[in-house]
């Protein structure tokens, strides 16, 4: 089975609508929800018939991405994103990058990216600034972490991103 190019979890709406945008973009995307009701109910709507694969749990889920492995987390901030990242982490292998999509505290990010690194995975803290409707149909986008882990997921934000109406440039800002 081939494997996809991205992985999300947290399935609330940005986090549905990031995927659709992805998927849209023509990306295979890997999706997870601790409540795995919220999955079938995503996967039965409006994710139908798109390059979109849903998984019921974490190795599962991992297992079905890609390497190195791009995983954006789209969960509640603060201890959400810690949990998460202390159940995917064991499952990793070094150069898999993970993405906080959400409002975390910057030094909360910073902690992560150092731990992170030590364990040799990437870390990128990313603002995703819009809403639901520029989630769905392009946000801005404000990826922070290393130049070389930005250079990976770089294909798939500017492709997601809202786009200038005067010259269609990304709405991307690597920082």
């Amino acid at each position: 089975m081939a494997k996809n190019q991205f992985g999300l979890i947290g399935l609330a709406v940005m986090g549905q609508n990031l995927v659709l945008n992805a998927a849209d973009h023509g990306f295979s995307v890997s999706v997870f929800n601790r409540t795995t009701s919220k999955t079938d109910e995503f996967m039965a709507g409006e994710a139908k018939e798109k390059s979109i694969t849903p998984t019921h749990s974490i190795e599962e889920f991992v297992e079905s991405l890609e390497r190195p492995r791009t995983i954006q987390l789209m969960v509640k901030a603060g201890a959400p994103v810690d949990m998460v990242i202390d159940e995917i982490k064991p499952l990793l292998d070094p150069g898999d990058i993970i993405i906080d999509g959400g409002n975390s505290f910057f030094h909360d990010t910073e902690r992560r990216a150092k731990e992170l690194e030590a364990a040799n995975l990437r870390f990128i803290g990313m603002g995703v600034s819009g809403g639901e409707e520029g989630a769905r149909r392009g946000p801005s986008l404000m990826p922070g972490g290393t130049r070389e882990a930005y250079g990976i997921i770089e294909p798939l934000v500017i492709a997601i991103s809202a786009k200038a109406p005067a010259d269609g440039a990304p709405c991307v800002t690597y920082i």
